[in-house]
Formats: structure tokens, C-alpha cells, sequence
């Protein structure tokens, strides 16, 4: 399929300059780029689309910049925000670029080695660009070819300058200027033609053509992928999206596997079109068979499988999958258990929550475990013979529990329907 054809039937389209664009994205061998701000030390899942817009035209042999914000995280996008950003230090800022090219680059690696195609890709930091460069030559070499009219008539600024409880200071005012001239100086330096964002950065981007047309007279392109809604109207990208992050230390892959396997049943096939690399042809049978049968959520199991394995890798899908199984489980969970590996043992335990054993009463090891708050809520508990150890209903609050655990290493603890822990010696 070609590619322009391609895009849009995966929602990775919505606007672009210029057609001849995909023709040369089709031949391969384009250079692009898509950036984004350091202003935390891990991407995060509104940031995905983009990243797996990428990963679509670099298996089409193309080759990826991937700008991280040194600078422009020093000013702030007045974009979405209707206050002004509060600035990170220089040393924050650092870090997190450093955290992020880590996880960029492990996240591709792993693609590549998992697809089989190489995905050419380079991280530069919008940083180098502005060494040496002084004021006065920013002014004349920037500034000069656009007018402050134009800059005020940008939505972003627009509200709010417009809204009188808001407000806009000459640092975020600039930031645009800043994201044109990356883009000069990625044409400029590296030979990139396309910029590819979201709808919402519509005007910056053909702005940026306007200024590398007027300094170089290079013809240089843009297109956006559309913002995206859930099925209740929330854009992707905001709130819960911003809060689910690539760091596994900060959102673990178990928790944003169950992310996914609570999705909608109206969002499972765009989802899987934006999130996946999986064939079109494969989404349409998953579809038709979830359709099929809704409540085994044959669509989100696979959306959820798919969108861990290429954030953590297989590894960590598969144990996600597992601890699913195991909590949804109607046979015997504790022979779920004893299959597991020692490695995928550990990992289980990690995601569904461990404590070291210490000598303790019954109420002890449930309140130091975090299942339970105080001795009275544990006995409330226990009085609705909801408390269970190795899915054994405890009924006595002198139960005698040392001789429960499996091969004298650990011990599963439950509450209620969900709620795990394991006690490990």
C-alpha cells in the first residue's frame, strides 16, 4: 500500500503541505524529524503517537531525528498551558535528556531487533544550535522574517493574550521563534526535509517552512497525525496519558498493560492501528473476533500484549499476560504459580507487590504488607472471610500461617477479589 494511503488508514494523517512528500517517503531515504521537551525524565504515552508515527516511516528506510529540547525545555511551549510554565534548572534539564535518549534508544533497539529492519535513527539536542550564536544575530538571522502580527495571531498565544486572568511573557512568547529555527538548522545541517507533529502545531510548522524557504529556498514539507480522543472524549495525550510513563520505574508494565485492558471496546481498533505494529489485515481479525465475543476481550488482551512488548520487550508482556491470567484465574492459582520460572517469578512478584517476611501475627503481615490499614480493618475483614493466604479463606485470626509457605520461600497473600501481595523468607 502506498504509503500516503497507508497513514491515513492507520490515523497517522491529517494534514500535510504537499503530496510530493510521500512519494519521496515511499522511495526511502527522507530525513525527518519530530522533537519533544525534556521537561520530565521519562516520555511518557502521550507521547507515543508521534514515536510510532516515526517508527512507520523509518521501516520505510528513512532516516529519524529525534530533537530533544535542551533549549526550547529551557523556555517552554505556552502551548496547552494557561499559565506561565515554571523553569527546570540546568542540571534537571540535563538529566532528563540523558534519561530520555536512554529510553529512546533502548525502545528502538529493541524494535529493530524485533522487526528485523534496521530503524536508522539520530538524537541531536537543540542545545548545540544556539552555541555561539549571540542575541543580536538571533534577531537578524530569525526574527527579521516574521512579524509580531503573525506571532499574536497563533492560537497558542492568541488565548492568552486575549483571556485578562491570563497571561504571556516574552520567554514563552519566544519559543516559536526557537522551533522554527530548529528546523533550519536541521535542513541547514543534516538535510532534513519533513517535520512531523501534532494538528495543534499546524501554524509553527508552516512557518518553519516559510523560513527555510526565505533563507535557503529549499523546499522542505511538513504533515500532522490527528489529536486523538477515547471513546468518552478525552484527548490522548492529557491527564491519565501524561501520568502513564515509559520509565518502569515511575509506571510499571503491569499497570500499563491493565491500562490497556480496561479500554474501551469503541477504541480497541484505532488503538491497535496507532499503538501496534501489527498488519492491518491481523487488526481486522482480532476486531472481527472481539466483536464476536466482547467479554473475553480478545481486543485488549492483544492491544495490551502489544504495546508492553514494545515499550519493555517480550519478557515483560508475557508476565504481564501471566498475572493476568492468574488474576482472573477460575482453576487452581497456586499451580498457576509454581509454573513460573525463577526470573519470571521475580518479576511477578515485583508487579503485583513483595514483602520480606518477618515475624509477625496474622494482622501484621496484611497491615506491613499494605493490604490492610490497622488491626480493626483487618479483623472487619476477616469477618467477611475476605482475607486468604495461598487462596486458603482465613477464618481465625490465630492462624497459624508458618507452615504456609510454598517450598519454604514465599507465601500468597489476598484480599477481597484483586488485591495480592506476596511474602517472601
Amino acid at each position: 500500500m502506498e504509503l500516503q494511503k497507508y497513514l491515513q488508514e492507520r490515523g497517522y494523517l491529517y494534514q500535510h503541505s504537499h503530496d510530493e512528500i510521500f512519494k519521496k517517503l515511499d522511495t526511502g531515504w527522507v530525513w525527518f524529524y519530530c522533537g519533544f521537551d525534556p521537561t520530565a525524565d521519562s516520555l511518557h504515552m502521550g507521547n507515543f503517537i508521534w514515536f510510532m508515527t516515526a517508527v512507520q516511516l523509518m521501516l520505510r528506510w528513512n532516516k529519524y531525528y529525534a530533537l530533544v529540547g535542551g533549549a526550547t525545555g529551557m523556555v517552554g511551549d505556552p502551548g496547552g498551558k494557561d499559565a506561565e510554565r515554571n523553569f527546570l534548572d540546568v542540571e534537571t534539564l540535563e538529566n532528563n535528556v540523558l534519561a530520555i535518549k536512554w529510553q529512546f534508544e533502548t525502545i528502538l533497539k529493541r524494535l529493530w531487533e524485533t522487526t528485523g529492519k534496521k530503524l536508522d535513527f539520530q538524537i541531536v539536542n537543540n542545545l548545540d544550535f544556539y552555541q555561539g550564536v549571540w542575541y543580536l544575530d538571533f534577531l537578524r538571522e530569525v526574527w527579521k522574517y516574521h512579524t509580531v502580527n503573525q506571532m499574536i495571531a497563533k492560537d497558542t498565544v492568541k488565548k492568552r493574550i486575549e483571556d485578562p486572568t491570563k497571561s504571556i511573557s516574552y520567554t514563552e512568547f519566544s519559543y516559536m521563534l526557537l522551533q522554527w529555527f530548529d528546523y533550519y538548522c536541521l535542513n541547514r545541517d543534516h538535510g532534513v526535509e519533513l517535520q512531523v507533529w501534532g494538528q495543534d502545531q499546524w501554524g509553527n510548522l508552516v512557518t518553519g517552512i516559510e523560513l527555510i524557504r526565505k533563507k535557503t529556498e529549499n523546499e522542505t514539507y511538513t504533515f500532522t497525525w490527528p489529536l486523538i480522543t477515547d471513546a468518552t472524549g478525552r484527548k490522548f495525550g492529557k491527564s491519565e496519558w501524561n501520568a502513564l510513563f515509559l520509565d518502569r520505574n515511575k509506571t510499571s508494565p503491569y499497570e500499563l498493560y491493565q491500562y490497556f485492558m480496561n479500554a474501551h471496546d469503541a477504541d480497541i481498533e484505532r488503538y491497535l492501528k496507532l499503538l501496534t505494529l501489527l498488519e492491518l489485515a491481523e487488526i481486522a481479525e482480532i476486531v472481527s473476533q472481539h466483536k464476536e465475543t466482547p467479554e473475553k476481550r480478545i481486543g485488549q488482551k492483544r492491544l495490551a500484549y502489544e504495546v508492553v512488548k514494545i515499550i519493555h520487550g517480550m519478557a515483560d508482556a508475557q508476565n504481564c499476560e501471566r498475572i493476568t491470567e492468574f488474576l482472573f484465574w477460575k482453576g487452581d492459582k497456586m499451580e498457576l504459580l509454581t509454573w513460573l520460572s525463577k526470573t519470571e517469578f521475580t518479576l511477578f512478584a515485583r508487579e503485583i507487590g513483595t514483602m520480606q517476611f518477618t515475624d509477625q501475627n496474622l494482622f501484621g503481615i496484611f497491615i506491613g504488607s499494605g493490604l490492610e490499614q490497622s488491626g480493626t480493618t483487618a479483623r472487619q475483614t476477616l469477618a467477611g472471610w475476605w482475607l486468604y493466604i495461598n487462596e486458603k479463606k482465613i477464618e481465625d485470626w490465630h492462624y497459624d500461617f508458618s507452615w504456609d509457605f510454598i517450598n519454604n520461600n514465599f507465601m500468597l497473600l489476598r484480599k477481597g477479589k484483586k488485591s495480592y501481595r506476596i511474602i517472601t523468607k
